[in-house]
């Protein structure tokens, strides 16, 4: 029974990985029809304020790209039967943190000990 309702949960999560993914598309199609052009602007003040909000755009862009990649692995392992098991350790990573994290792919152990690697790199 225990089975039956993490796979349950787990359709849910894909669901909301296929909206969540979906969304993406149609606001990243929306952005670039935004982004602004090379227009004719004669002042400097103007040219800057706008190379800023491209360059802004263009870095949003780029965190959506990574979120989508991890959208589109997410979703492969779903499909695969993999989902679900941590990368480091292979253990089963609990639904809740499925839930409330569905693109992770290490149980919360092996996450803090790579956060902690991390910080010890960066001192």
């Amino acid at each position: 029974m225990k089975e039956k309702s993490r796979q349950k949960r787990i359709l849910e999560i894909k669901k909301k990985l296929l909206q969540q993914k979906q969304q993406i598309l149609i606001d990243a199609g929306i952005m670039l029809s935004n982004l602004p052009s090379e227009s004719n602007l004669s002042e400097i003040g103007d040219i800057a304020s706008q190379e800023i909000d491209r360059s802004f755009l263009l870095r949003l862009r780029d965190r959506e790209r990574k979120l989508l990649k991890k959208i589109e692995k997410t979703l492969e392992k779903i499909n695969n039967g993999t989902y679900g098991i941590c990368e480091a350790c292979g253990a089963e990573i609990p639904i809740e943190r499925l839930e409330a994290r569905p693109v992770t792919d290490l149980c919360i152990e092996c996450k803090t000990e790579q956060e902690e690697a991390e910080k010890l790199k960066e001192s």
